[in-house]
Order: structure tokens, then sequence, then C-alpha cells
């Protein structure tokens, strides 16, 4: 069975919301460790599961960037993106599918098909909707050295398990942290 990966930008005061510019995708400083580790993760994963407005703004973004040197944008434009949205209808980007729901039964086939690492990152109100159902198996949390006071966190209860999987320093200040979601009902469990 696949892993169910959430990834997120995070500030040091838990908020994923990326509003009030605290978080720059393209980096203007080095970041060339931040890239080599999401290149790693990127080549665990075939497929790239958001919500409408994440999915608009990468679709906007991301195929535009002509000199991306993070590989972000090549990737994006190849892997199966799937986009929860009861209201799209063609998603305007080549090996896009739209999920229609039910979100839960959407999500488990998707984990129980052949494949490797699911990824889910923006997307506030999917993420807390995959955590509340338990089909997370895994966080990658990208903690920026910002406190922003407000916005949306990654959970909304205090509710999770969690066990260390790693802890990676960057130049930036930044750190990854990789959690292990011990409360992931059983489709989320193998894989580990």
């Amino acid at each position: 069975m696949r892993k169910l990966v959430v990834t997120e930008n995070i500030t040091l005061d838990g908020v994923i919301e990326l509003s009030g510019g605290w978080f720059d995708p393209l980096g203007k400083d080095d970041q060339s460790d931040i890239t080599a580790a999401n290149t790693e993760h990127r080549e665990a994963a075939d497929a790239l599961l958001v919500g409408r407005n994440t999915f608009e703004a990468f679709r906007g973004f991301w195929p535009e960037q002509k000199d991306d040197r993070t590989g972000v944008s090549a990737y994006l434009n190849e892997v199966d993106k799937y986009v929860v949205s009861r209201t799209m209808e063609d998603p305007g980007w080549e090996n896009s599918t739209v999920l229609r729901g039910p979100l839960i039964d959407e999500v488990r086939a998707l984990k129980e098909a052949p494949g490797r690492d699911i990824v889910a990152t923006g997307s506030v109100q999917l993420v807390h909707a995959l955590i509340a159902a338990r089909l997370v198996d895994e966080y990658r949390l990208f903690v920026f050295p910002v406190v922003v006071g407000h916005g949306a966190r990654l959970f909304e209860s205090a509710d999770a398990e969690l066990d260390l999987l790693e802890t990676r320093p960057f130049v930036s200040g930044a750190v990854l942290l990789r959690y292990a979601d011990k409360s992931a009902g059983s489709c989320g469990r193998s894989g580990r």
C-alpha cells in the first residue's frame, strides 16, 4: 500500500498558511540543501494530491517558470496530479485528475493503487480532512525560522501520536522534521 505523506512549509508557531509573504518558493538565499531534500522526496513519489485552490495557484505559477533550478516545475508538469474539487470541470494541466468524492473513498483508492508515495501539500482544508480521517502516514515539515502569530495551523486538535523519523538542519536556518503518524488507521499503516 502506498504512503500518504503531508509535506508542508511551516513556521515556528505552526502556521502552514502562506499568506503574509513569509515563504518564497524559489528562494533568494542558498537553498541548495533544501532543494536536494525536496528532490529526494520527489523521487519517492509519483502522485500529488491537492485541493482546488492550491492546484490553481500551482497551475498559474509553476508551468511559467522557465529557469527553475529547483526541479519543482518539471516535476509538477510530469507527476500525476489529483485535485479535490466538486466544481472544477477541466483541470487544464496535463496528468491531472479531478476527484469529486467522497474524499475518504477516493484517497483510500489512491493509497491501494500501485505506485510510490502520494504527497499532499498546501491545501489546508484537505490536509485537515486527511488528518481527521487518519489517512496520513507521514509528515515532512520544513520548519522555517519565522513567527507570524496568526493563520491556519497544521493540526486543529492535539489528537496525534507521532514518531520522529528524521531531523535535518539547513544552511538557511530551516529544519526538516519527519514524523510517522502512529495514530493513522489500518489503511495508513502499511509501507513503514
